[in-house]
């Protein structure tokens, strides 16, 4: 019999939650033959990564998925198979008790951030909190054995591989976009949150003598783009050059599209854990944006991250690398930080592929998602 899943996602304030969630419920439908029904509650952000939903509906399939509004006032639903709270979202009460009147309680699991701090290992699989006879799991992400893995479609790799050794299907896809990729320029993806660190590092790439394309998707790094210009209101496909630097702006583009732009450039500047995850699929060098937590929690989580990383690496490639990354999240000054990381750019290209690589070697999250449901029935 077919296994029923239910997904439920609350968008905060960015695309992580739904894109994490509509990504996961995908594979679910096409690699696993799940039902699967994806609860949101904003269906105006998930018309951003999903251009096909109509958000008047309280009901519709999208790509194999049942995506169901998640209403302020919650209509008697049954409980499915298995239920997956993303991000500790707080399910509807009324949920929570059709839960607990099936005759076979429901694996119920809260899928969290992805971080590869250590403790990650000893908490992922083990029992949460107990709602009547429902028990909830933890369920981690991560990097380690030990821990859910990462999301990774079937074949993705492959494709990736293709793509990058094909010059002419990176040029169709990339004037697709309207862009014409400056001549011996390295080609740059910026996607990050606001950050006072930009306008060093576009200032070291306009003045330097190495040519650079930075391409930027509609987002919220903009402001800082266009106050570093001197310009107000720039819209998509503008394009600016100042010195060695070429500055573009892009449409948001969906899922798919947006692992094709990493896959093109040399560099990809990321941010929160959706995109996070992608870049490192696409084993390319990259610089990561964490998303900003109280009391800076997050920092830990960054230098967790730093940590397992740069293992492997020389201790002046790795010092490059973890500088450029601790300058973007406080702000700071990217300057010298870029030119060392651009010394090492060989390296950490190779390393860039070798971490993929290791990363694939281990279960994809879907996959360990279906395997943790068939050990737990």
């Amino acid at each position: 019999m077919t296994v029923r899943w239910d997904i439920f996602c609350t968008v905060v304030d960015n695309f992580g939650d739904i894109g994490v969630t509509w990504r996961l419920a995908r594979q679910l439908v096409a690699e696993h033959r799940c039902a699967v029904r994806l609860w949101v509650d904003d269906l105006r952000a998930f018309e951003r990564l999903c251009p096909e939903i109509d958000v008047t509906l309280a009901a519709q399939w999208q790509q194999g998925v049942e995506v169901r509004h998640w209403p302020s006032q919650w209509r008697p639903t049954d409980a499915a198979d298995v239920v997956i709270a993303a991000f500790a979202c707080q399910l509807p009460s009324a949920y929570m008790d059709a839960m607990a009147e099936r005759p076979r309680a429901p694996l119920w699991m809260n899928l969290d951030y992805l971080s590869a701090e250590d403790w990650v290992t000893g908490c992922h699989g083990l029992p949460s909190v107990k709602y009547k006879q429902v028990q909830k799991y933890f369920f981690f992400p991560g990097f380690r054995e030990g821990t859910g893995g990462l999301l990774r479609e079937a074949g993705l790799l492959e494709r990736r591989r293709k793509f990058q050794q094909d010059a002419e299907a990176q040029a169709v896809f990339l004037q697709g976009l309207g862009v014409d990729r400056v001549p011996g320029a390295s080609l740059i993806s910026l996607f990050a949150y606001e950050n006072a660190g930009l306008a060093s590092w576009f200032e070291a790439m306009a003045t330097g003598c190495e040519a650079f394309h930075v391409l930027v998707p509609e987002g919220r790094v903009l402001g800082d783009v266009e106050r570093w210009l001197g310009i107000e209101g720039l819209t998509v496909g503008a394009v600016h050059r100042r010195g060695a630097l070429t500055v573009q702006v892009l449409p948001f583009v969906r899922q798919d599209q947006y692992d094709l732009l990493l896959w093109c450039c040399d560099f990809n500047a990321v941010r929160g854990e959706d995109s996070f995850v992608r870049a490192q699929w696409a084993g390319r060098p990259m610089l990561w944006h964490i998303y900003q937590q109280e009391e800076d929690v997050h920092l830990e989580k960054l230098e967790a991250f730093l940590r397992l990383y740069s293992e492997g690496l020389s201790a002046p490639a790795e010092q490059a690398i973890s500088g450029l990354w601790r300058a973007w999240n406080a702000g700071q000054d990217m300057a010298e930080h870029w030119k060392s990381t651009r010394e090492h750019q060989q390296e950490l290209a190779q390393h860039a592929q070798a971490w993929c690589l290791e990363q694939a070697s281990r279960p994809d999250l879907a996959a360990a998602l279906v395997k943790f449901y068939g050990n737990w029935i």
